[in-house]
C-alpha cells in the first residue's frame, strides 16, 4: 500500500480512530529508535565506566587501601 493510499483510507476513518492509529505509529517508531540507540548507549556507558576506573586507578594502587576514602570516613 502506498503512502497516498494509506492517507486516503485514514481520511475515511473517524477522528478518534485516526488519532489512535497515529499514536500507535508513533509508539512503533519510538520503540524502533530506542532499539537502534541501545548499542550506542551501551558503548557510551562502557566508555564512561572505563574512564572512571582509569581515573581511580592511582587511589587503588596506594598500599592496597583507599586511604583517601578511609580518612574521610573517620
Amino acid at each position: 500500500m502506498t503512502r497516498t493510499e494509506i492517507l486516503d483510507e485514514l481520511q475515511k476513518l473517524p477522528m478518534g480512530e485516526r488519532l489512535a492509529i497515529a499514536e500507535a505509529a508513533l509508539h512503533l517508531i519510538r520503540e524502533e529508535l530506542r532499539k537502534a540507540d541501545a548499542p550506542l548507549e551501551r558503548a557510551k556507558k562502557t566508555e564512561q565506566l572505563a574512564a572512571a576506573a582509569k581515573a581511580l586507578l592511582p587511589d587503588y594502587s596506594l598500599a592496597g587501601e583507599l586511604t583517601m576514602f578511609a580518612r574521610t570516613q573517620r
